[in-house]
């Protein structure tokens, strides 16, 4: 049985169904999925990912590998010191969360004597930067006047461009394939309930994108454009650097893989994945996973280097997590078995290691990059 909301989240969940059935009746009475997504996450002050409540860890509705444990920001940080080294540059931080990633990162970039000039955030939501924004004073106070948030992405930018679980958030197209060819699936209103409707693809884009998949009639599933133009917006604005992508998915052969006719859009509720996407909206994270394929192909497609895709176990035990976890003696159960623990869900097959995929884009390095020295998938995409 899923737990209960408060009184005042139902309240809360209910002045976002207002919020989207209005944008319903706005548009004429449907709108297309991904619009339904976008304000159902970043609504101001509505959307899940802009109100006040708890999204991360243990009380929130997911946890994300940077609640799990230290290791994966100090990771991480080895991970990218050569392309800093190299360029001489900056970091910038694409969703944040709770700012746990930064903290950790610049703790271990600061310790190996990489610390860059500039830690750069690009937050949407105004009440998770103000959550990083405390954190990162009391955990980092010597060294938060280097991060800065940012609105929109810088018009030049070199160094390192990170997101970690930020695809799978973006608002995806639902297509369902039919005998006589493929339909945008989106949000109508039957009285005061949302239910599915179906129209031809109007946008050019995507009905090649969905025509060229050529998937059976009863397919449905996501095809993720805003993802292209994400990676097209950083292309545009990285003069000289690295683009490092952590995520959930599949290269595009298993993504459209004949036993997931049914996609993989989910909603997150309090540590529940359900597959009613309309469940308690506001209240509910809405995702999907990331086709690493068409990833890669807007990147090279602006200019990027495909330079390396590994299972996420492979990037972080090349980057050296194995080394780290044996900062903590065995000997000493209190420290070292958490975090061992924690080290065991980031790298299982069961769990994230092998679900979790990690690319890398650049752009003008030529430093070899040890996270992708074993294991590297880029012929799979």
């Amino acid at each position: 049985m899923l737990p209960a909301p408060s009184t005042d989240a139902l309240a809360h969940s209910q002045r976002v169904t207002a919020h989207l059935a209005a944008l319903i009746d706005g548009a004429g009475g449907w709108i297309p999925f991904s619009r339904f997504m976008e304000a159902a996450l970043y609504a101001p002050g509505l959307g899940y990912y802009a109100a006040g409540a708890m999204k991360f860890g243990a009380a929130g509705d997911f946890v994300t590998a940077p609640e799990l444990t230290p290791l994966f920001g100090r990771t991480l940080a080895h991970a990218i010191a050569p392309v800093l080294a190299e360029t001489g540059a900056e970091v910038l931080e694409l969703g944040a969360g709770s700012g746990q990633l930064a903290m950790d990162m610049l703790g271990e970039l600061e310790r190996i004597g990489t610390l860059p000039s500039r830690y750069c955030i690009l937050e949407v939501s105004a009440d998770l930067r103000q959550r990083q924004q405390e954190n990162l004073a009391r955990t980092r106070p010597h060294i938060a006047g280097r991060v800065q948030w940012m609105d929109a992405l810088p018009s030049h930018f070199s160094g390192v461009i990170f997101g970690n679980e930020v695809l799978d958030a973006l608002p995806v197209e639902l297509v369902h394939w039919t005998a006589t060819g493929p339909l945008i699936r989106g949000v109508a209103l039957e009285g005061d309930v949302f239910v599915w409707r179906e129209h031809p693809i109007a946008d050019p884009t995507l009905r090649a994108r969905a025509g060229a998949l050529n998937l059976p009639p009863g397919y449905v599933s996501e095809i993720n454009l805003a993802a292209d133009g994400l990676i097209a917006s950083l292309a545009q604005c990285l003069e000289r650097g690295l683009i490092l992508m952590i995520d959930y998915g599949f290269g595009e052969s298993e993504y459209y893989h004949p036993q997931r006719h049914m996609g993989t859009l989910r909603a997150h509720y309090r540590h529940h994945a359900l597959d009613d996407p309309f469940y308690l909206p506001g209240l509910c994270d809405l995702t999907a996973h990331v086709d690493f394929s068409a990833v890669a192909r807007a990147g090279e497609a602006t200019g990027l280097a495909l330079a390396g895709y590994v299972s996420q176990a492979n990037f972080l035990l090349n980057s050296g997590l194995a080394e780290l976890l044996m900062d903590s003696s065995p000997a000493d159960a209190a420290a070292y078995l958490p975090q061992a623990n924690a080290v065991q869900r980031l790298v299982s097959p069961a769990e994230m290691g092998e679900l979790f995929k990690v690319i890398a884009l650049t752009k003008g390095v030529g430093t070899p990059l040890a996270g992708f020295s074993r294991g590297d998938r880029r012929h799979s995409l």
